[in-house]
């Protein structure tokens, strides 16, 4: 345990020093801290023998939630309005195009067999939002560009777990239930839009009711808010990512004490 302590903070000092070098190069900082997960890990030095895959999961989870809040938070309501119609299109028709694409490829040119190239066609169909907002962060894109793939990156989760329902069932079952397939493709999509909107208004009547005199606890209220949305939308099996991303969203376009703090809080 007491190698942990030495080892963490030396990997952590190794990614921040290798992105501020290969900065000028906008080298995403994700692909440089999975570099150094690989090259830390059991796979080549083994200094760190980290094998527990629900932990990480759970922590992987807990970074993309405020990182989708950050994306939410910074989206101008006029920009999503635009966008919003070409997002919707590409979480949901873009997802399914991406996996077709992606499963012809496993099965025709990698001969790969039918379960498992469906399989992984549809897990890998949606984007990945942590490498997208960090991508867009560093880039220099016209705003409804911008703003188009980062909503795109929060609400393609629901498509991409409905392909998924759909493949499991098809090839356990024999026959894929598609009442329920279509049944929890909206129930998460609606609940995670309702669920972030409703709470998105909830937290910044709270922030302007409370008042603190202490500014740092702003930052604990804002981190507080930031998981309670989560697992409220955890707990409801709603699209919880997207309800943070629209609660981000709302709170980023309504006025509320200490504004800015909260924003550099959530983006840092």
């Amino acid at each position: 345990m007491a190698e942990m302590y030495l080892i963490a903070p030396l990997i952590l000092l190794v990614v921040v020093a290798v992105a501020a070098l290969l900065d000028r190069w906008s080298v995403p900082v994700i692909l440089i801290a999975l570099g150094a997960g690989i090259l830390f890990g059991s796979d080549v030095l083994a200094w760190w023998d980290f094998s527990d895959v629900a932990l990480t999961n759970q922590m992987a989870n807990l970074a993309l939630v405020f990182i989708l809040f950050q994306g939410g938070f910074s989206t101008r309501r006029e920009h999503f309005r635009a966008v919003a119609l070409p997002a919707g299109g590409l979480a949901t028709w873009g997802v399914i195009l991406t996996a077709a694409v992606t499963f012809l490829v496993l099965r025709l040119v990698l001969q790969w067999p039918l379960e498992k190239a469906v399989l992984l066609a549809v897990v890998i169909s949606s984007t990945d939002a942590a490498a997208t907002f960090s991508i867009l962060r560093r880039q220099s894109l016209p705003p409804k560009l911008s703003s188009t793939v980062e909503i795109e990156s929060a609400a393609n989760d629901p498509m991409a777990i409905l392909l998924t329902l759909a493949a499991v069932q098809a090839f356990t079952i024999g026959d894929a239930q598609w009442h329920v397939v279509l049944l929890t493709f909206v129930w998460k999509f609606a609940t995670g839009i309702g669920i972030g909107w409703l709470l998105g208004h909830a937290a910044t009547w709270m922030f302007n009711r409370l008042r603190p005199q202490d500014r740092g606890h702003y930052y604990i209220l804002a981190f507080a808010v930031v998981l309670l949305i989560y697992g409220l939308g955890e707990m409801a099996r709603s699209s919880s990512m997207l309800a943070v991303f629209i609660a981000g969203y709302v709170m980023g376009n309504r006025p509320f004490v200490h504004k800015q703090g909260a924003a550099n809080f959530v983006s840092a």
